[in-house]
């Protein structure tokens, strides 16, 4: 896709790992949405099932909203909420084994395929690192596969794994976490090796940018955090990519929201 000249029609896409939807609507959020106002709202971890979520967030003015539900309730999930619908939406890249935890909704937005994921958490067991690390494997097949074919990408959500020392405060404490594992940012290495591009470096090259602090150590305030959550955009998109950013200063969650804006030619108008 060439870059964008003069006229276009620019979208605001934001991600934020919630840490429960009911939790974080107690706190506001949705206030926090009309305020905000983007035309594509990622959310991860919101920690509800089929039946659990509210009316009011269910229909939320001026917003088409859609869920991937876990079978495990109180665990993982995720949701779209956009003003424009989607030719088509699916939950889950189509593997029994990740999709039944709710980890992904993939809208078809025509220009581009969006990628909405919750990405396995891996400190708990080993069992769960082998199935974070299955997991990334079969999620950039399916995101390769989809360039393979022509289509412009964008990738979101809480990857759970920051990628070099710039993206967390301590990085020779956590070289043994999961989360800032060899094998863990390997992945990322290949991510981009493949074709998509961090769109955050794109604009900003400083340390201290981080989108997750732990609470229990009120790590906020001293901003020593992880950069984890991410938008990467395919490289045929990235030319009309104009913005990307993090919005530490959204309370609600352990989490911040992050954005991205794309600029995308005008359709023709209709005959």
């Amino acid at each position: 896709m060439s870059p964008v000249d003069g006229d276009g029609r620019t979208l605001r896409l934001m991600s934020w790992n919630v840490n429960g939807l009911r939790a974080v609507h107690k706190k506001g959020f949705l206030d926090w949405l009309a305020g905000a106002a983007p035309d594509v709202l990622c959310l991860q971890e919101t920690k509800v099932s089929d039946g659990q979520v509210p009316d009011e967030l269910l229909n939320v003015a001026g917003y088409s909203a859609y869920f991937a539900f876990p079978e495990r309730k109180g665990y993982s999930g995720v949701a779209l909420y956009s003003r424009t619908a989607p030719a088509s939406v699916a939950c889950g890249f189509g593997v029994e084994e990740f999709d039944r935890e709710g980890r992904t909704v993939v809208a078809d937005y025509g220009d581009f395929v969006l990628l909405n994921s919750y990405f396995p958490n891996g400190r708990s067991s080993r069992d769960r690192l082998r199935y974070k690390m299955e997991f990334y494997e079969a999620f950039l097949e399916y995101a390769c596969g989809l360039t393979a074919r022509g289509r412009h990408v964008v990738i979101c959500g809480d990857v759970n794994t920051a990628h070099k020392e710039i993206d967390l405060a301590r990085p020779q404490q956590n070289s043994r976490l999961s989360g800032f594992l060899p094998e863990e940012r390997r992945w990322i290495d290949r991510l981009l090796q493949e074709g998509f591009v961090d769109t955050l470096r794109m604009f900003n090259d400083q340390p201290g940018q981080y989108t997750y602090w732990d609470t229990m150590t009120a790590a906020r305030e001293r901003n020593v955090g992880w950069r984890i959550d991410y938008f990467f955009a395919s490289e045929s998109l990235a030319p009309c990519v104009t913005g990307a950013g993090i919005l530490p200063e959204v309370m609600g969650s352990d989490h911040c929201p992050i954005a991205l804006d794309i600029t995308l030619p005008e359709r023709p108008a209709a005959p």
